[in-house]
């Protein structure tokens, strides 16, 4: 066979489905809930009954692009505003319009919100929601002496936005990973559901790092409708959906002796049961509390649907993954960081409120990831690629109030300054994630293997590294 009659595997696959069933719903629902998935090879190697746990799900809101974090949470001290006005001049807040937070902690370096943010006050000031502060991919503890002389093992890519994307999913900055720390942790754990014919991973945005692992994958839905996506006009009623219905019974009937085609049938198969069992689950809840109606409060109002449904998906451990992009304010920062950070803190108030209609506040942490920080330096009008920023985290297991780490100088040529404002973390990402994975149930000696630089930071111990949730 010549060359130009060659075909991969996946174009086959994309190329026949879409040709046999006619639609691009199908295509997305295959190839999200993974050839890993459909395959069931999943680890036992935590052997425990779901029925004798308490549930618990991890929601990660990817706020892509790079949020300048610095001017969402801001220094409200005299001293330290006046440097942080300094540094970053035409961007700088008036002092006056920042929403105060109140810590738990009295030892903490006051700080205000950016005013577009008052139920993200609200939740902070209730002890529902904390901050981590100067956080960012790592390979190991860094100085501005090892990064200044080259002695510094720096993460690969830094700057760039497709490598710290992808880091800040991986947790593994000196390797471009395929595979993310949510997929590694679900390779783990997903043998403790009983249903195993739902992915424990759940995305609202697609296919991503985050949850991919190296047996198992995400499961891709939507936030319309049950959520789940499966073939167009299966089951309907119509003349045409009727032959559709039967030429895709027929095709999944087929007893083939290729086992290819066995294959792809049983992946079909397995993808509409699996669109059934969900639908079925989700379409059965119904929620009071009211939901903007931004794209990400809408996604999060599905995460809520789906965690409502957990008993009738027979689940006791769950991620949810939703990326809000449009954070690269290389131009017009401060109008465009007005709107979506509003949008960012009314979506949070509302899963925060369902989580209580649902009594499952203290089982649900949510969290936020973004590929780095900003420039404190004004390019004109925006910032530019840094490295540490701020990051929230939210739940009724989470120890709220308080930010924790080392909230930094912005003056510059800080201690922790490489130029322009680009500030070194002083906590790493594998900090960050051990903790949400030690709360979701990971043994210490699996932390160790989802994060391979944690001991670059921490040793496994009754000790969290950061200390922000409660186990």
């Amino acid at each position: 066979m010549g060359k130009h009659h060659h075909m991969s595997r996946r174009k086959f696959l994309g190329t026949a489905s879409c040709a046999a069933i006619g639609t691009t719903t199908f295509y997305s629902t295959l190839f999200n809930l993974g050839m890993a998935n459909a395959a069931a090879g999943r680890t036992a190697k935590y052997n425990i009954n779901p029925a004798n746990n308490n549930y618990k799900a991890l929601v990660c809101i990817l706020l892509a692009g790079g949020n300048d974090s610095f001017n969402m949470l801001v220094p409200t001290d005299n001293s330290a505003y006046n440097a942080y006005a300094t540094t970053r001049s035409n961007l700088a807040l008036a002092q006056n319009s920042l929403l105060g937070l109140t810590p738990t902690s009295g030892n903490q370096v006051p700080l205000g919100l950016h005013p577009a943010m008052p139920e993200v006050q609200q939740l902070f000031n209730t002890g529902d929601l904390a901050f981590v502060s100067n956080i960012g991919t790592l390979v190991e503890p860094t100085t501005l002496t090892q990064y200044n002389n080259g002695s510094a093992n720096l993460p690969l890519g830094l700057f760039s936005h497709a490598d710290q994307i992808q880091q800040w999913q991986t947790s593994v900055p000196n390797n471009r990973s395929a595979q993310g720390w949510g997929g590694r942790m679900a390779d783990i754990l997903q043998a403790m559901n009983n249903n195993q014919n739902i992915s424990m991973s759940i995305s609202l945005s697609g296919r991503n790092v985050f949850q991919s692992g190296n047996s198992t994958a995400e499961y891709t839905i939507r936030n319309q409708g049950t959520g789940s996506i499966g073939i167009t006009g299966y089951g309907e009623s119509n003349v045409l959906d009727q032959l559709r219905t039967q030429a895709v019974d027929n095709l999944m009937e087929q007893q083939y002796n290729d086992i290819f085609k066995k294959t792809y049938a049983d992946v079909v198969s397995n993808a509409q049961d699996t669109h059934e069992i969900f639908s079925a689950a989700v379409g059965g809840v119904n929620l009071t509390t009211q939901f903007a109606q931004s794209e990400l409060s809408q996604s999060l109002q599905m995460i809520a649907r789906t965690i409502a449904a957990r008993n009738s998906l027979n689940v006791c451990r769950q991620t949810f993954f939703v990326t809000f992009g449009g954070w690269d304010h290389h131009d017009e920062l401060t109008n465009n960081q007005n709107a979506m950070l509003g949008v960012v803190s009314q979506a949070l108030n509302d899963f925060n409120n369902v989580m209580n209609e649902l009594g499952v506040s203290n089982d649900v942490t949510t969290f936020t990831i973004s590929d780095f920080g900003r420039t404190l330096t004004s390019n004109g009008n925006g910032t530019d690629h840094a490295w540490g920023g701020n990051v929230m985290v939210m739940g009724g297991s989470v120890n709220g109030g308080q930010v924790y780490g080392t909230y930094p100088d912005l003056a510059l040529n800080s201690s922790l300054d490489v130029g322009n404002g680009v500030l070194i973390p002083t906590l790493s990402t594998d900090e960050y994630f051990a903790e949400l994975a030690r709360w979701f149930g990971v043994t210490d000696t699996d932390l160790l293997t989802i994060f391979p630089n944690l001991l670059n930071f921490y040793t496994p111990s009754s000790s969290p590294p950061i200390g922000f949730m409660r186990v």
